[in-house]
Parts: structure tokens; C-alpha cells; sequence
């Protein structure tokens, strides 16, 4: 395999392990927790009450998965206006420029604009108590 192929395969290849291998041992953990309080349970053992706070706190913490989206949203929208604007600074989006900077800021403001959607989406079906 020649070098201009292998280099990005193997720069995104690491990019999806640092990302997606901390999100599944999370979520390794989190469902063993579960399975051995179910477990417990079942067993009729009583809980801790530190078990029963510290797992619903949480759950507490993904409730407020709509206002980290909507923030993650307006930073990325943030940086595709600050890419879009360094590459008219750069050269005033001659070809350099558009390649050079545009890309990212288009990829990072699309990324922006389906995380302020899902937030909007997230807070529109939400159930009110």
C-alpha cells in the first residue's frame, strides 16, 4: 500500500480508537454496574443507599444531554465562522483559501449545525413534568 493512502487510513484509524475506545469501556462499566445490581436484587440483598444516589446522579447527568449538544453545537458553529474568517483573512478565498480553510470550516459547521439540531429536537420532545 503506497504512503498516501496508509498515512490517512492509519491517522483515522486512530482518531476513531482515541474517541470510540473510552466511550465503550464507559459503557462496559456502566452496563456491569447495572447487571451485578440487578443481580444483587435478584438475590433479594439490600442496596447501599451511597449505590442508589451515586448511579441516579448519573442518570441525572445524561438528563442534561440536550444543553451539552446545544453547547457543543455553538462552539463548533463558533470555530467554522473563525476557520471561514481566518481563510478570507489568508487570502481572501482564492483557491489556497478555500482549500486550505474552508473544508475544515464547513465540515466543522455542518458537524455544529446536526449538534444544535439534535439539541433542539432533544428539547422539543423532551416530556414536561
Amino acid at each position: 500500500m503506497e504512503a498516501e493512502i496508509f498515512v490517512p487510513f492509519v491517522f483515522f484509524g486512530f482518531l476513531a480508537a482515541v474517541i470510540l475506545v473510552p466511550v465503550l469501556a464507559k459503557e462496559r462499566t456502566k452496563r456491569s454496574a447495572h447487571d451485578l445490581i440487578s443481580q444483587a436484587m435478584a438475590r433479594g440483598q439490600a442496596l447501599e443507599p451511597g449505590l442508589v444516589s451515586q448511579l441516579t446522579q448519573n442518570m441525572l447527568d445524561e438528563g442534561n444531554r440536550a444543553r451539552k449538544s446545544l453547547g457543543n453545537g455553538v462552539i463548533l458553529l463558533a470555530l467554522a465562522i473563525g476557520f471561514a474568517a481566518a481563510g478570507y483573512v489568508a487570502g481572501g478565498f482564492d483557491e489556497d483559501a478555500r482549500h486550505g480553510m474552508l473544508i475544515p470550516a464547513i465540515i466543522l459547521g455542518s458537524v455544529g449545525l446536526a449538534f444544535t439540531v439534535l439539541a433542539v429536537f432533544d428539547f422539543a420532545t423532551r416530556k414536561r413534568a
